[in-house]
């Protein structure tokens, strides 16, 4: 009879419904892909269990369109909305990611693909089923006789896309950082519920109506209370999730705009930063070598640095280990997570000399690919230490063109470091890690980060002048008044002289030459890393890697210079390691 307002309804009810589709997409993608590791194959699989269910639906949606009431249909499956979305937030919030499945087990990516998709398709399936029946169902609720189809097609699509960005963009920009996930899953059932009661109060009169709406009504407020958050055991060991929790104490968890992180304190004392379900530092030794000497080594190697630029700023300790240097007047943080600064601070201010407030510090919050890029300032060290390279998105950070952005933005002189991991990923992924930086910087050499006798990850160190390492000169810095405390800094970490810093030195990129033969380079064209490393998730052959490049090593006679008995003494070190 009004034909107008119905359509109203019907256009408000499937905005919504767009609304709470994406929105669901950000919050779900951000909780799963904790527990599935976020690599391009998870974000795959989480496409398509949420393809399939809007096809289902789609096709079950439209048989029931042409029903008696189509109105009333879509408002009943708005309402089933309401009990699906607090399925999929009982799966994960209480139960996918306590399943007693160790999906490590395997190296096999085929088995642990199997795995994904059907913890993806329990948790997601019902929701997405009900997503794609609304479409036909606003159709057919819609439709007056005669009416041009096509029109009526483009009206609900675009009142159903624009519901569909507001609620992407609500989602990830503002909900989730304010309220987590867990309010923004609370939010995701009052959308529902509002779909539902736009449709069916019109509809449905009379006191039995009104008592099962009242119902509908109050089951929902139950549902909205009853959310529970994601675990905090998810947020700090993602995939690791059945073999490590219960290690460690959990201090802190904090949902961003980009990254959700955790503090944890391990039953020995150790503090442990973590960053979208991965451990990405610690105060263990061999950690906190890792990130002082990817900061010391270029700084101490420099003869004069003056600015920094720190890519990533994780716990600090990297960025902080220019703190300590005299001549240092600037130091440039990028980081993309607003939330990790002030919480790495709160944590590790000891490890980082409160690098965040020292008045030479400026943190950009910003991707550091779109900051160097923008900016004209350069440097005399650049250091990266980004996230894995099997997070979707991070092999950027590793590309040709990456590295020569990078090496653009370097003064006269200036060194880049750059870390890589040999855990968690494959010799093919190191290869195509080192190959690429070597394009750029051939005389990339290789330093090791040792864990029980064996290689743990490395860091690779390009110069755009490449020039032979002074021994003399850096142990005369290290024991120079105005190096004390460099010289504490590095001696927290075992280093005490020129021989135990340069001791880890694991080989050339020039020297690598026929294991790097056919490696990949990594292209911003193609990111071809991010889909080598992905496959590589489960694999644990760090130690093989490791023996792989130290077989290439030699004693490099023209890269380190000084007195004879200080060569001997590194050369017996690199021996010992």
């Amino acid at each position: 009879a009004r034909p107008g307002r119905r359509r109203a309804s019907v256009y408000l009810a499937i905005a919504l419904s767009g609304a709470s589709a994406l929105g669901a997409e950000v919050v779900w993608t951000r909780v799963l892909s904790l527990l599935l590791g976020a690599t391009v194959y998870t974000f795959s699989i989480l496409l398509a269990v949420f393809l399939t269910g809007i096809a289902f639906g789609s096709w079950a949606g439209s048989r029931a369109a042409r029903g008696r009431n189509p109105a009333v249909a879509l408002g009943l499956c708005q309402l089933a909305l309401v009990a699906a979305i607090a399925w999929t937030a009982l799966m994960l919030g209480r139960s996918v990611p306590f399943w007693p499945v160790n999906p490590l087990l395997s190296a096999s990516p085929w088995l642990t693909f199997q795995i994904d998709l059907a913890r993806a398709l329990w948790s997601l399936l019902p929701a997405t089923v009900l997503w794609g029946a609304s479409f036909p169902l606003a159709l057919g609720a819609a439709a007056a006789p005669g009416e041009d189809p096509s029109r009526l097609v483009g009206r609900i699509y675009a009142a159903n896309t624009a519901g569909a960005i507001v609620g992407a963009l609500a989602f990830s920009l503002v909900l989730i950082p304010w309220i987590g996930t867990q309010g923004a899953q609370r939010v995701l059932l009052v959308l529902a519920a509002a779909g539902a009661a736009v449709m069916l109060v019109p509809a449905l009169r009379g006191a039995v109506s009104a008592t099962g709406l009242g119902a509908a009504a109050l089951a929902t407020v139950l549902l909205v209370v009853w959310v529970a958050p994601v675990p905090a055991e998810l947020i700090a060991y993602g995939r690791r999730i059945m073999v490590d929790s219960g290690r460690s104490d959990i201090l802190y968890t904090g949902e961003g705009i980009n990254s959700s992180i955790a503090i944890s304190r391990a039953h020995d004392g150790a503090m442990q930063f973590h960053v979208s379900g991965k451990i990405e530092a610690s105060t263990y030794p061999t950690d906190m070598r890792l990130q002082r000497l990817l900061g010391h080594m270029p700084a101490l190697l420099h003869p004069n640095p003056r600015s920094v630029l720190i890519v990533g700023f994780g716990a600090g300790v990297t960025a902080g280990s220019f703190v300590t240097y005299p001549g240092i007047q600037r130091i440039a943080i990028c980081e993309i997570e607003p939330l990790i600064p002030p919480t790495a601070t709160r944590y590790f201010g000891a490890q980082n000399y409160e690098v965040m407030r020292d008045p030479r510090t400026q943190i950009f919050y910003d991707d550091a690919r779109h900051f160097i890029r923008t900016t004209s300032e350069k440097f005399d060290i650049i250091t990266s230490d980004p996230i894995h390279p099997w997070v979707k998105g991070s092999a950027s950070l590793y590309s040709k063109e990456y590295f020569e952005l990078v090496r653009r933005h370097l003064n006269p002189g200036g060194i880049v470091t750059q870390w890589v991991p040999l855990y968690e990923t494959s010799a093919a992924a190191v290869q195509s890690e080192i190959a690429t930086f070597a394009a750029v910087f051939p005389g990339a050499t290789i330093w090791a980060n040792e864990l029980a006798g064996g290689g743990y990850d490395v860091f690779l160190m390009g110069e755009n002048t490449p020039a032979p390492i002074d021994l003399d000169a850096v142990d005369a810095r290290l024991h120079s008044p105005a190096y004390q405390r460099v010289a504490r800094s590095l001696a927290d970490i075992g280093v005490h002289s020129a021989a135990d810093l340069f001791g880890v030195y694991a080989g050339r990129a020039q020297d690598l030459a026929p294991w790097l033969d056919h490696a990949e380079i990594n292209r911003d064209a193609n990111l071809r890393l991010q889909y080598l490393a992905g496959m590589a998730v489960n694999v644990h052959d760090r130690l093989g890697i490791f023996k792989q490049i130290i077989s290439y090593r030699h004693f490099p006679a023209d890269l380190f210079v000084g007195s004879p008995e200080r060569v001997r003494e590194l050369a017996a070190a690199i021996q010992k390691h």
